[in-house]
């Protein structure tokens, strides 16, 4: 299958591209009150719209330290001092002191989170944190050190699976590092904790990759309970086959066995995760048809005026909907869709490429599977690209729809403010707010802050809420911000790099009404790793049935005189004194409505139809 190139650029440094099957005007990106927030590295000046922050944890001692921020231009420049201290000490015949900043680039960052239940696992550059929000205020009740990258963590029963990927960590993690090209110590992979005791988390199983692991997604097995598969993607060079030998590099004009250009797939059985191990290495970049295992982009500029774009030769992130059977991989130069029902197995089913995502990032499908979201992360998150003369449509959001598994691109979406030259800005990890009858997704965007963007019309998204911090540091740029925000049993979680763990709730607005909000706090799940997306259902409730009407009266869909019947007949049923037949009455003239009706409008007045029968 070759790449589709789907966006053809205008001849202009910062306009807005040609979607294929729309035509969108170019996104209004304006200051206001986010643009100037004082700074601050725990008490920045804070802006909030919609949302209310209802827990704010600094990391603990250990994880938290101001210098150990990664400050880009202060790193360069110790580097460059670094060298240039070398070189005098070469010429003048001396032996040349090693660069040894006192912190990493991202040393103590925290990352993405996974849930369980009242259980909140955060991950760390340095280890991982665990959360109890079962009394409605979070508490930080754990602590691991096990430094290896950014540690990305998801949850599965009592095991809890971390992506490896510096080459500085270690099997037995510990915090001294790794010397020498090849080492017996060095891990890089997926590691495995019991976590069964959660004061004495124990690894119990550890996966070594060819790239590391920079990301994983968990993928249930659909006839055995006992079996989970890993889709691994590494980002970062292979390893040395002197260290592990299933690995060999190089492009595949020189080398088809090459570790470049495909994932891991790692099989778990959950009762024995000691004997994890990568069970195939699909080329999901190929061409059948030619045997090519690199038919995708293979990096640099697609126009004079787009973009320099990353090489497919490695997924960034992968989100799985299992209930569908898809997968959406962000690849870096290309959004890829999958078919994953044989998990073991997947297949690419459709690509697609544009001119301005320098690097695909993430990706998330709406509940329906009809639309998905991937984002760009332009700049790898340590660049100021929310900037005044940042492209609206570079280090966004890209909505597409999905039509007999093809993908087709619809709009742009980027935070609609301006941020300055020291907050580092772009989309970055988001996932679904459960409100029935709307695609709302809650998302990170760095010093950016939290956003929440409606997409129900995949051609016209727009902001219905955020929260917003100053920046880490007034002077000069420093990489913090929000790493992942999630919606998860009724609040949204944000992982703040520097500042640690937050949570937020909706408040109601012209945007979204209590009833809506309601009903989204109403979902509850256990598990909830959010790159295995679950197909979000609601119980019957007046809440659900009133969020329904009050989509249907705010877009001015529904005859007054009908939804004032309903609302009646909802107060009523709240109160426990609903009436079945006045229900089914009100059913039946909402589905002959709803045959007069249009598109969404028509769809919900099908649902609250069904709810009302249902109730009756």
């Amino acid at each position: 299958m070759k790449t589709r190139i789907s966006y053809l650029p205008i001849f202009a440094l910062g306009c807005a591209s040609l979607l294929a099957g729309a035509a969108n005007a170019q996104q209004v990106i304006e200051p206001d009150e986010r643009t100037t927030l004082a700074a601050g590295f725990l008490d920045p000046e804070v802006a909030a719209w919609n949302l209310e922050r209802t827990a704010n944890i600094a990391p603990p001692e250990g994880f938290l330290n101001d210098e150990a921020t990664f400050r880009p231009a202060v790193f360069m420049e110790q580097m460059r001092a670094a060298r240039a201290a070398a070189e005098a000490a070469r010429e003048a015949g001396e032996e040349p002191e090693p660069f040894s900043p006192a912190f990493s680039p991202l040393a103590l960052a925290s990352t993405d989170f996974a849930f369980d239940g009242d259980r909140i696992y955060m991950g760390n550059y340095h280890g991982f944190l665990t959360f109890d929000v079962s009394s409605g205020e979070p508490e930080h009740i754990g602590t691991v050190v096990c430094p290896g990258g950014q540690n990305d963590v998801s949850v599965y029963g009592d095991l809890l699976f971390m992506s490896v990927e510096a080459n500085r960590a270690r099997l037995d993690c510990g915090p001294g590092g790794v010397q020498g090209a090849v080492s017996e110590e060095r891990f890089r992979g997926i590691r495995i904790f019991d976590i069964s005791d959660i004061a004495n988390p124990v690894q119990v199983g550890a996966v070594q990759t060819c790239r590391g692991s920079h990301t994983h997604t968990i993928v249930p097995d659909p006839d055995d309970e006992g079996v989970i598969y890993i889709y691994n993607s590494g980002t970062s060079g292979v390893r040395p086959t002197e260290e592990l030998a299933i690995c060999t590099d190089g492009q595949p004009e020189d080398n088809e066995e090459t570790a470049l250009y495909s994932i891991d797939v790692i099989k778990v059985p959950v009762a024995a995760p000691e004997l994890s191990a990568i069970v195939n290495r699909p080329r999901i970049f190929g061409d059948t048809d030619t045997e090519s295992i690199a038919a995708l982009w293979r990096g640099g500029r697609a126009g004079v005026a787009t973009q320099r774009t990353a090489q497919t030769n490695q997924c960034h992130d992968i989100t799985v909907y299992p209930e569908y059977g898809l997968a959406a991989g962000a690849c870096a130069g290309n959004g890829i869709l999958l078919d994953i029902s044989d998990p073991e197995n997947p297949v690419r089913l459709d690509d697609i490429f544009d001119p301005d995502m320098a690097y695909w990032h993430s990706a998330n499908f709406s509940n329906d599977a009809s639309t998905l979201i991937f984002t760009d992360e332009w700049g790898g998150g340590v660049g100021a690209r929310c900037t005044a003369d940042s492209p609206s449509n570079w280090g966004a959001n890209i909505i597409t729809t999905l039509e007999d598994s093809q993908i087709n691109g619809q709009a742009y979406f980027k935070l609609p403010t301006v941020q300055n030259a020291t907050e580092n800005c772009v989309a970055h990890n988001g996932s679904l707010v459960p409100v029935p009858g709307r695609d709302i997704l809650a998302q990170s965007w760095y010093q950016g802050g939290l956003s929440l963007m409606d997409f129900t019309d995949p051609q016209n998204p727009f902001e219905i809420a955020y929260f917003d911090q100053g920046p880490v540091d007034g002077e000069t740029l420093g990489v913090a911000g929000y790493w992942s925000a999630y919606w998860h049993n009724g609040r949204i979680y944000a992982s703040d790099i520097a500042r640690g763990f937050q949570a937020f709730r909706l408040l109601p607005s012209e945007h979204l009404s209590e009833a809506e909000i309601a009903a989204a706090e109403s979902v509850i799940w256990g598990l909830n790793n959010p790159q295995t997306q679950q197909k979000i259902e609601w119980d019957d409730s007046p809440a659900v049935a009133q969020a329904y009407l009050d989509q249907l009266q705010r877009g001015d869909a529904i005859d007054g005189e009908l939804a004032e019947r309903i609302g009646t007949e909802l107060d009523r049923w709240a109160d426990d004194r609903a009436r079945g037949r006045t229900l089914r009455r009100l059913a039946r003239d909402l589905n002959a409505a709803a045959e007069e009706a249009e598109g969404l409008h028509a769809d919900r007045m099908t649902a609250l139809a069904g709810v009302l029968e249902r109730a009756a």
